[in-house]
This record gives structure tokens, sequence and C-alpha cells, in this order.
């Protein structure tokens, strides 16, 4: 296929991607009543999966590879597990440096956290979807995977550029810390399970349990009240936590320990 054609239909499927996306978020924050905003975010991320399954199908002329059915619980929860532990990793390694102190346990907002846990799980698969299903895996099958997790990464974190408080410097975080995260636990697992549930445990950890700002934006509802001192450069800010230096060096020490895994993989060595 020439350059040109792939690069057009890649750009079509991205933006049918980003529509998608955009059109279940917009409903779900639109929706007053809690339990049927809870049941929008499941079957609106059940829906996504479905329509990414038929435009492979139908676009591609395959099989949607990366959601296998019978991978499902273990991947997401590994990638729950693995978005849970990072962000506990930061909060601990704050404290030790005296950076973050919790002050108290919220009670007055269950539902309002509640709600977030189900936002993000919309938020997990649609970017999952738009940044490793469309974008890494395209790549990868046309130019191979160091230009997949490079392009992919970059274009991440730099996304995230127009988010409140957001600078150069945020952007760049997210790429390393985030991105090249996800697009190497995706190219080892190969299924979306295992990212989005990275991507959905990462956000909801960060910003409705310890209380930080998400890409710059303030949730209003964490189960911790806390106080957060000290440099930006370690503390990440108004941005939140995602612009500190501490979760770009544990994501790229994790990112690291996910692509040896890959190459060990495809050596037959593990």
């Amino acid at each position: 296929m020439p350059v040109w054609k792939w690069v057009l239909l890649l750009v079509v499927s991205l933006v049918l991607a980003i529509l998608m996306y955009s059109f279940a978020q917009l409903v779900f924050l639109a929706i007053d009543n809690l339990w049927v905003q809870w049941t929008v975010g499941v079957v609106s991320s059940i829906a996504m999966i479905g329509l990414y399954a038929l435009f492979v199908k139908w676009f591609e002329k395959h099989k949607a590879m990366d959601i296998p059915f019978r991978r499902f619980a273990q991947d997401t929860a590994k990638g729950l597990g693995v978005g849970f532990g990072f962000f506990v990793g930061v909060v601990l390694i704050m404290m030790l440096l005296g950076l973050y102190r919790i002050d108290n346990i919220e009670t007055d907002k269950p539902m309002q956290i509640v709600s977030a846990f189900f936002l993000f799980l919309l938020v997990g698969t649609g970017e999952e979807i738009l940044f490793r299903g469309v974008l890494f895996r395209w790549i990868d099958e046309k130019w191979g995977y160091v230009a997949a997790l490079t392009v992919s990464s970059v274009v991440f974190g730099f996304i995230h550029f127009s988010e409140p408080n957001a600078t150069l410097w945020s952007s760049l975080a997210i790429a390393v810390e985030a991105g090249l995260l996800l697009g190497a636990a995706y190219k080892y697992s190969g299924t979306l399970w295992l990212p989005i549930g990275i991507h959905w445990a990462w956000n909801f950890t960060q910003g409705n349990i310890f209380g930080f700002e998400v890409s710059g934006k303030d949730l209003g509802a964490s189960l911790l009240k806390s106080t957060v001192s000290g440099p930006d450069w370690l503390t990440g800010g108004a941005f939140g936590a995602e612009a500190s230096v501490i979760p770009v060096l544990l994501g790229l020490i994790l990112s690291a320990w996910y692509i040896w895994k890959t190459h060990c993989l495809h050596v037959g060595t593990i």
C-alpha cells in the first residue's frame, strides 16, 4: 500500500475512534442519575470494544486479535494491579521525601468517587483503543515496534498539552511515564485488556484515592484528604503528580521491564 494511502487510512481510523470516544464521554457526563450514569459507563465501554472489533473486521478484513475474551479477566486484573501499585509507589516515595502528607479520610462523597471509577473505565477503554489499538498497532505492523512505541508515546503525551496547567514538561513526562508504559504493556500482552486496566487504575488511584489532579484537572472527590508541598519537579505542581520526575523514573523502569519481557518472549527464553 502506498504510504500516502496508509497515512490517510490511519487518520480516518483515528478520527472515527476519537468521535466514538468523545460521544461516549459526553453522554456519560450529561447524565444526572448516578445509577444510570454508571450503567452508561459500563455499556459504553463494552460498546466501544464491540465497535472496535467490527471496525477491524470490516475495515482491515480480519479478526481483532487484541481483544480475546478468554484473556479479559486475567489481563484486566493484572492491569488494575499495576496501575494501582504504580501510584502507591509514587505516593510512598513522596511521603518518604516529605512531599505528601495524609490529613484525613473523606467519607462524604462516596457516590462521586464511584462515578469517577466508571468514568475512568470509559476513559481507559476509549484512549487505549485510540492510542494502542489503532495508532500503535498500525505503526507496529507497518514500521515496527520501536517506531510504534516512539510515535504513540509522543502523540499520547502531547495530546495532553491542551489540559489545564499543562506545560511542555508535563506533556513530555506523560509521554515517557505513561505512553511508553502503556505501549510496552500492550506489545508484551498482545491484548488491550492490560493497558486498559493500567490506564483505568492509574487515573482513578491518583485522582480519587490520593487526591492529585489528573492531567491538570481537580476531580473534587477523593478518599484521602492530603497536603502536597515541595518543588514542582518533585510534586508535579498544579498539573498533578504526572508532572513529577518520580513517576517518570518509575515509568521508565517498568517500561524497560515490559520491553525486556517482550524481547525474551520473541527469542523464546520466557
